[in-house]
């Protein structure tokens, strides 16, 4: 296929570097996040951390583990791992906390937004 060819002379992504003021990793979060793109074969990886519709509340979190930035996106090093968010997701990210519980019930990703207006009982969507 000619569409899966690499372009020699394709320009890297263009992203902009930021700072812990737009998302902090806890200890907890950076560890997992780390272990987990090593698992994936990725240990240079990024997490990104997005804001899409949907939820109960209106907004909710998504992440996901990529190669790299991509376009457009702010890069911020927390806990010694890349997280990449992109300009429209920063609007309701800045200044947000990510953490990781290690818990049989109510484990997993948590997020600490000071943005959300209110959040659902199930703490996986917010509105801002």
């Amino acid at each position: 296929m000619i569409a899966n060819i690499a372009k020699p002379n394709a320009a890297p992504p263009n992203f902009r570097v930021g700072d812990e003021r737009l998302v902090k990793l806890t200890t907890n979060a950076a560890k997992k996040v780390s272990t987990l793109l090593t698992k994936q074969g990725r240990p240079n990886g990024v997490l990104r951390v997005a804001v899409v519709g949907g939820g109960c509340s209106g907004l909710q979190y998504k992440m996901d583990l990529q190669d790299n930035p991509a376009n457009r996106d702010i890069l911020v090093e927390s806990g010694g791992v890349r997280v990449v968010v992109d300009p429209k997701s920063a609007l309701y990210v800045t200044g947000s906390e990510l953490d990781y519980v290690d818990a049989l019930q109510d484990g997993g990703f948590k997020v600490k937004n000071p943005n959300a207006a209110t959040s659902c009982s199930c703490g996986e969507s917010f509105s801002a």
